[in-house]
């Protein structure tokens, strides 16, 4: 929940469960914690891309590939992927495919990535106001060149841990 110092999943070097800690200290400390990376696309193969509101506390204002979020204490990485993208676009009720996982550090978040896929939803995207300032579909080729864009304002983070695997399923096709 937005504003509320939420209990967060801290993990270890090994990948798993180590720990938790108020997100307030996760993020003044940039303590390693678990999180999820949500990729959506639409029946057409569209991936759904958003700008972030400008009050959020970690890349505020830059473009994302992914809805998701830190895990909370305790919280099983698919269930903590279904709560934020419903939190974040009102996805309620899609089925979430494991699609990777990776370890993401940098000098303002560190943790474990579950990345999932939504795939071919067809329901109503909702934006959360606090988490959401703008979103729409874009052709899988075009945001492939977006991230490989050093200019384009994307999130570090979803560049380096979604980037692959899309970059990979444009591949495949």
């Amino acid at each position: 929940m937005i504003g509320v110092d939420e209990i967060v999943a801290l993990y270890g070097p090994d990948g798993r469960p180590a720990g938790e800690a108020p997100r307030s200290r996760v993020r003044a400390e940039n303590l390693h914690h678990g999180a999820t990376a949500i990729v959506v696309t639409d029946p057409a193969g569209r991936v759904y891309v958003h700008r972030r509101s400008d009050t959020k506390d970690v890349f505020p204002g830059m473009y994302d590939v992914c809805a998701g979020g830190v895990l909370l204490a305790g919280e099983d990485p698919g269930d903590g992927a279904a709560r934020e993208v419903a939190e974040e676009l009102g996805v309620i009720g899609a089925e979430l495919v494991p699609v990777f996982t990776s370890r993401y550090t940098d000098a303002h978040t560190s943790y474990e990535a579950f990345g999932y896929l939504v795939e071919g939803w067809d329901g109503p995207i909702r934006w959360q106001p606090e988490e959401v300032a703008w979103g729409d579909w874009m052709p899988l080729e075009r945001v492939v060149a977006l991230l490989d864009d050093p200019q384009w304002p994307c999130v570090p983070d979803s560049r380096a841990i979604a980037g692959p695997w899309l970059r990979e399923r444009l591949v495949g096709r």
